[in-house]
């Protein structure tokens, strides 16, 4: 994914840019943190609509306060393609929010960083690898080091259980992936029944190298 220009970013910079205390457990230093890089974000919104005159706090408090399921995710992917508004008191009149320039891709930060830890104050889980658009969280990867059958199994199984214990985590998440070092399966965050789970360019023995590169291209 770095040779197709997402920049990676390592966990303890990750932690740093998402607010993690110093507390001594690493419950203790996630909570409260972000879900967002939310400097860049904000930075990324300030560039893509300069009329907007909320705070760096009213926007993540917005983006973060979303519904904790499936409704919460629609709502945020309506974010992600420009479809939601903020007011502009000089026109009195809504404009279109941009969190993603998609005319020039090239403007946008990609990011990718590793096991990505979230407490919500009862429950935490980390997830294997993430993948970052201008600082907001869209993609999810589950690497696990088993036969396809079982990796699929074991990968669901745990974003099951993500979705009961922390749904927090796939409000701004769209889609996941199970990696198994061969196979690459993918679907929606919000829908894991396993017909509606793909298994992108499985016609493809192995090369998982060349899957990832075209799965992950930035177009």
């Amino acid at each position: 994914a770095q040779s197709l220009g997402w920049q990676k970013v390592t966990r303890k910079q990750a932690e740093k840019r998402r607010g993690f205390s110093d507390e001594s457990s690493i419950r203790g230093r996630a909570k409260g943190a972000s879900l967002f890089f939310d400097e860049l974000l904000y930075k990324q919104v300030k560039k893509f609509n300069p009329k907007y005159k909320k705070s760096k706090q009213e926007l993540i408090k917005g983006l973060s306060l979303l519904s904790p399921n499936i409704f919460g995710n629609q709502e945020f992917l309506q974010f992600l393609k420009g479809e939601k508004t903020f007011f502009l008191d000089a026109q009195n009149r809504e404009l279109n929010l941009k969190l993603i320039d998609f005319e020039n891709i090239e403007n946008n930060v990609f990011e990718i960083t590793e096991e990505y830890y979230f407490f919500n104050g009862k429950f935490a889980n980390r997830e294997d690898v993430v993948f970052l658009i201008n600082g907001v969280p869209v993609l999810v990867i589950e690497c696990k080091n088993v036969t396809k059958e079982e990796a699929l199994s074991i990968g669901i199984g745990q974003l099951r259980r993500y979705h009961k214990e922390t749904p927090e985590m796939f409000v701004p998440q769209q889609v996941f992936s199970v990696t198994e070092g061969l196979g690459f399966s993918y679907g929606a965050t919000w829908n894991l029944v396993k017909r509606n789970i793909f298994n992108w360019r499985g016609d493809e023995i192995g090369k998982l190298e060349n899957k990832i590169k075209t799965f992950f291209n930035k177009k």
